[in-house]
């Protein structure tokens, strides 16, 4: 037989659940507004010393009126950001942020050349870019600019002088090389060029194929790269990411989605501590061959990531030794100036292994080099190089297996 709850009760005990739900709402909203409050309070002292130093010097420094507007937003606003402790944060003048974007498209205005201080000060050139305006002017390894715009390198600075050779491109600077002991000068046009930061070979059987850095232009030298070694007949694939300190994640993404199928290659993990889908693989296709990654301490960032998604997908075993260890990524946000500030937002984590924030990934075959041989690593060869031999032995012996 049910019994009914007299409508007294009923009502009573609506009120009491009505009664607990109004108290913990309003705890919760008080802690909220409390929060918020503290926020407010904080800002309003930070924006208060900062009112009271900028009296302080209005009204005593001795230069004020010279005191440049725009200078002193850009030292603020780096004091802001280097406050936060954040060794990846950074703050970009709108100039600095152009740069910024360019490296991340892996491109640079200029003569088309990658340079090295010398011991006497000059710039050293350590490489020249096909299709550049270095290049088509005979401009070589080696060569030591002496004088841009006719000053002299050692004088002006080396970083200085760097500059001066950047510009805008269809703008012209003049440059005077030495070569074997003999000057001479040069007129080039800067223009637009794509940086290599995907070099390959065959060695033996595999293919052999050295990342750079990790960039928007990366991701075609990438599969021209791993399309060229196949159709030279590659039976496996060594891929180098020695000294590679990463780049832009969505490059990683699309280099990873032409060697593993479909799954997840990446989440992120925010403020919130909740774990997103970061980066996914959606094309069918995949790469159906042994791999090995090579990697030292020198390996980073998105560096990391492509090596343990390969690894947590069993697609690749790694050699060398372990890597530098940083899982977290940063996000870029424009100003309405023009301006950007770069901040840390979130740990990014590996399909299916840990996150390898300061602890790094160990190889799966431990090989180091002496300290010779770091010396000299860009002389180093399958010949010399051991941990280059051991990728070779490993990925040799998956073939076979």
């Amino acid at each position: 037989m049910n019994k009914k709850i007299p409508l007294g009760a009923a009502i009573c005990f609506m009120g009491i659940i009505a009664a607990i739900t109004f108290v913990i709402t309003m705890i919760f909203s008080m802690g909220w507004f409390n929060s918020k409050m503290s926020r407010v309070k904080e800002r309003e002292q930070l924006y208060a010393k900062i009112a009271e130093i900028d009296g302080i010097v209005r009204a005593n420094y001795v230069d004020e009126a010279e005191i440049d507007k725009e200078a002193l937003f850009d030292a603020m606003s780096r004091g802001y950001i280097a406050g936060l402790n954040d060794k990846y944060a950074a703050y970009f003048t709108p100039e600095e942020l152009k740069k910024e974007q360019q490296d991340d498209e892996g491109i640079l205005v200029g003569i088309g050349i990658a340079a090295k201080q010398d011991e006497s000060g000059y710039i050293q050139v350590s490489d020249v870019y096909d299709g550049s305006p270095a290049k088509e002017a005979g401009l070589q390894k080696g060569d030591l600019i002496v004088k841009v715009d006719d000053q002299d390198v050692a004088v002006v600075g080396y970083s200085a002088a760097v500059d001066m050779v950047s510009g805008e491109a269809g703008t012209k600077v003049k440059i005077t090389y030495r070569r074997d002991g003999a000057d001479k000068d040069l007129e080039l046009t800067r223009k637009q060029v794509e940086i290599p930061s995907v070099s390959y070979r065959m060695i033996e059987n595999n293919g052999y194929i050295k990342i750079t850095t990790f960039n928007a232009a990366t991701v075609k030298q990438f599969e021209t790269a791993v399309d060229s070694c196949i159709e030279q007949g590659a039976k496996g694939l060594i891929f180098d990411l020695r000294n590679n300190g990463g780049g832009t994640l969505d490059s990683v993404k699309q280099m990873l989605d032409k060697l593993i199928s479909t799954g997840v290659t990446a989440y992120q993990r925010g403020q919130d501590g909740e774990k997103k889908v970061l980066c996914e693989a959606t094309d069918a296709g995949e790469v159906d061959l042994p791999m090995v990654t090579l990697t030292n301490g020198n390996t980073a960032s998105a560096a990391e990531l492509f090596v343990s998604a390969l690894k947590d997908y069993d697609k690749a075993k790694s050699v060398g030794t372990t890597t530098f260890g940083k899982g977290i990524m940063q996000d870029m946000y424009t100003l309405s100036d023009g301006s950007a500030v770069k901040i840390t937002t979130a740990y990014f984590d590996p399909p299916k292994s840990e996150n390898f924030h300061g602890v790094g990934i160990k190889p799966d075959y431990p090989v180091s080099l002496t300290a010779e041989q770091e010396q000299s690593f860009d002389l180093l060869d399958e010949t010399t190089d051991p941990q280059l031999k051991k990728a070779i032995e490993v990925v040799s012996a998956a073939q076979a297996g």
